[in-house]
């Protein structure tokens, strides 16, 4: 008789996934609302196209700059904690070992199942500090091509989020009939990015496009009433 064997699929891309969601989400919204505003000082798309062109990629270098900043800050304090830990199983050792009973004794362990454990992680104190940072402060091993990795996608998604709302510009002369457009395929891009999102995070996808199209939608007026409150 064959023996099936039972497979976990579990969602792993969760940073790539939260940079795509930051710099998607934005680059619908923000290109948008400026476009949007320009609309109703200029009649004709050219400058219109111009400023968002600058906007996207002002945007993007500067939304991919804050992923990098912020993946290096992430790298920067595993580190440094993990220099901590390293430094604490040498000098506070009893202190350190009180710490990894009080994990296990929250899982049910006794004080008799714990002491082998503790035996172990004194003879290898790399799995000792490895423990202690992922179930002490709950922090992983940041990936070395993680802060790249972040600028980049981040920087990509902006840009094809803002090129959607400044396509109906480039392809239209009137700002007008620009905007009625611009409006329609904003809107139904936020439902169709968050139905993906929701497929690849595991929420259900009907309730993620709506979150998405709310959220968005309620971004995009807000910077849309202040672009048209200063044009």
């Amino acid at each position: 008789m064959p023996i099936s064997h039972h497979v976990e699929r579990h969602f792993e891309a969760t940073a790539t996934v939260r940079d795509v969601v930051i710099g998607m989400a934005d680059g619908l919204t923000v290109p948008f609302a400026l476009a949007a505003g320009l609309s109703g000082a200029v009649a004709t798309t050219g400058i219109i196209v111009t400023a968002g062109f600058a906007e996207i990629a002002a945007g993007s270098i500067a939304m991919g700059l804050g992923g990098y900043l912020a993946a290096r800050g992430d790298a920067e304090h595993y580190e440094s904690e993990r220099v901590r830990e390293e430094r604490e199983v040498v000098e506070k050792p009893d202190a350190e070992r009180e710490e990894v009973a009080e994990v296990f004794r929250g899982y049910g362990l006794t004080e008799a199942e714990i002491a082998p454990v503790l035996r172990v992680f004194g003879e290898r104190h790399g799995a000792w500090v490895d423990f202690m940072m992922r179930f002490e402060l709950g922090l992983e091993p940041p990936d070395p091509r993680r802060a790249l990795t972040s600028a980049l996608t981040i920087a990509g998604s902006y840009i094809a989020g803002g090129l959607i709302p400044l396509a109906p510009y480039m392809l239209a002369n009137r700002a007008a009939v620009a905007l009625e457009a611009s409006v329609v395929v904003t809107v139904a891009a936020l439902f169709g990015f968050g139905w993906v999102k929701g497929r690849f995070t595991g929420v259900h996808p009907g309730r993620s496009a709506i979150q998405t199209v709310l959220v968005g939608g309620l971004a995009a007026a807000a910077a849309f009433a202040l672009a048209k409150a200063l044009a």
